[in-house]
């Protein structure tokens, strides 16, 4: 009997269709409405020079708990921290806040190429796509340094395009770690190139594009890109909400509701946090992550959203986009039939 206790064991590694949490897996329908791009803490230092001994845990936790609870409160039970590793990942004060709170927090894996490759350890540039994969497969099964906390997502960064060889890697890396674990990839972009190149490598590597959200979708000014990444079947994420005004939200949201991408759209502040090495955590700067309860969704109300469509946006999409499945490209290299949906 022991090949099944093995078998047992390694489905239990390897969870689908639940939403991993820092306290562990729920079911999807548990979720609810989330925040799906968040900060509670930052360290911008580099990778060569963050570490655990730049901040105190108990100070963090107190001066974002108001920040959180003010989520609760609103309405909120999902909450989706986008810090990588090397820029302030730590899972055990997530956890924490977690437990506080009662918010569903997400953390996750993967490393963060943007900002020309500051915050990338320097292994990265010697190892293969699958060697990279393999680390962050690691914190799937096993947990994230010891913890036991697993992620719930895959965070990369990346420059503007064209994609470098480093931010393609890491890009591929993430696509073959997807097909290992069903985590979802968010890609930071915020460029046209960039984001389309990194749909296209998705693709190659054999990856639906619904295991990819396109972060900071809303700095591209070209809604045809909106448009074409939205058609191929990626999450496209508006995450400066309260960063800019509101109407400029509002316009784009219902243009891409008429448009009939209302179930490829995600929202979110991209607000927070605490900063590490300032003092205080530079608490005078932190973003409330208000905006949409307070400004957004009133809005859109106001212009005509329905309540089942709002509740699409921020309910039924993260919920979608989140759950841990395998999503395998039906048309790999070639893309998917415009004719398809």
């Amino acid at each position: 009997m022991v090949w099944l206790s093995w078998i047992f064991a390694a489905f239990a590694a390897e969870p689908q269709g639940v939403i991993m949490t820092v306290q562990g897996p729920i079911a999807p329908s548990e979720f609810g409405r989330v925040l799906v791009h968040e900060h509670i803490m930052c360290d911008f230092v580099g990778a060569d020079k963050t570490s655990r001994y730049r901040y105190d845990p108990k100070e963090v936790i107190a001066t974002m708990l108001p920040f959180l609870r003010s989520v609760k409160e609103r309405g909120f039970s999902g909450f989706v921290d986008a810090t990588p590793s090397y820029i302030g990942r730590d899972p055990l004060v997530l956890k924490r806040l977690s437990e506080l709170t009662g918010l569903h927090i997400l953390t996750n894996t993967g490393y963060y190429g943007a900002a020309g490759d500051k915050f990338l350890p320097p292994y990265v540039f010697t190892e293969t796509p699958d060697q990279l994969a393999e680390r962050w497969i690691a914190e799937w099964r096993n947990g994230i340094e010891g913890t036991g906390i697993k992620p719930g997502f895959i965070k990369i960064g990346v420059d503007p395009g064209p994609l470098s060889e480093i931010d393609r890697k890491l890009v591929v890396a993430a696509a073959r770690t997807h097909l290992q674990t069903g985590l979802t990839i968010a890609c930071h972009t915020g460029e046209a190139k960039a984001a389309l190149e990194v749909l296209e490598v998705v693709k190659s590597e054999g990856v639906d594009p619904s295991a990819l959200i396109i972060v900071h979708a809303d700095s591209i000014p070209d809604l045809s890109v909106h448009e074409k990444l939205a058609e191929e079947g990626a999450w496209i994420e508006y995450d400066t909400v309260g960063a800019k005004p509101i109407d400029e939200h509002v316009k784009l949201i219902l243009e891409m509701v008429r448009k009939g991408f209302a179930d490829r759209l995600l929202l979110s502040h991209d607000a927070g946090w605490y900063w590490v090495g300032e003092p205080n955590g530079g608490k005078e700067k932190i973003r409330p992550y208000t905006a949409l309860a307070d400004e957004l969704i009133p809005a859109l109300k106001n212009a005509g959203l329905t309540e089942a469509t709002l509740k699409r946006l921020l309910v039924e999409n993260p919920k979608d986009a989140f759950t841990a499945r395998i999503r395998k490209n039906r048309y790999p290299r070639r893309g998917r039939p415009p004719c398809l949906p």
